[in-house]
């Protein structure tokens, strides 16, 4: 088992929270991460209704344009790999077509059997499909919904990724749900449900004067100072 600075609990507790509120967050934690670490295309989730997912990275590359032009990894050694052990995993898989997506790696199968190793669901810049029979509360934030899985085949695991602008390594911490995917350092993973609730303080004073009868600028003004002085 190795040792971080976090446990299941830990990454729990960070559902509770939507994916911007923990971009949010980290914002306070690790300022200098302000602009990386982010998906920055829009993405489409399997199911809104379903809470954000929280896990370590099991990453991968992916084609399907093609058939495989030469040995690839085996699938049961994947399966292996993404396998949630004392914490929850996510799968995180980059489509390396110049037109990612063109077959989806994901469907009634691969959800239904990743759902049941313990995977919370996967983050990818590849399409999806079999959206009315994929398992149920396995969240999949992808590019694209498309029909078919072509010649899709996994080229690389255990790699860096990067995903829509979110540069991701194995076991690294993802926050994900409908609006996208961040990476969370595994420091910062203890220290974000303080700074979310300081922000939540401080936006609360600036969102009880807005919504207050007789709001204007000059109003704004104090609740801005207001904001500033909550600490």
């Amino acid at each position: 088992m190795t040792d971080r600075p976090f446990t299941r609990a830990d990454l729990d507790a960070l559902r509770q929270w939507d994916t911007p509120t923990i971009c949010n967050g980290l914002e306070l934690v690790v300022p200098e991460r302000r602009a990386i670490g982010f998906t920055v295309e829009p993405m489409v989730a399997a199911d809104r209704r379903l809470p954000p997912i929280v896990g370590l990275a099991r990453t991968g590359l992916i084609r399907a344009k093609e058939a495989p032009r030469g040995a690839i990894p085996p699938r049961e050694e994947w399966y292996e790999y993404v396998a949630a052990g004392d914490l929850p995993t996510i799968a995180v898989l980059q489509d390396i077509d110049d037109r990612p997506g063109y077959g989806a790696f994901w469907g009634e199968v691969q959800s239904t059997v990743h759902h049941a190793l313990g995977v919370a669901g996967c983050v990818t810049n590849g399409s999806f499909r079999d959206l009315d029979a994929l398992a149920p509360g396995f969240q999949i934030v992808g590019g694209r919904v498309g029909p078919s899985h072509a010649h899709v085949h996994m080229v690389q695991m255990r790699c860096m990724v990067n995903v829509f602008g979110m540069v991701c390594d194995h076991d690294d911490v993802i926050h994900a749900d409908y609006h996208g995917a961040v990476v969370v350092p595994a420091a910062a993973v203890k220290k974000l449900p303080e700074a979310v609730a300081l922000i939540a303080r401080r936006e609360k004073a600036i969102l009880d004067m807005a919504r207050a009868p007789g709001f204007t600028a000059t109003k704004m003004r104090e609740a801005l100072k207001r904001a500033g002085e909550i600490h």
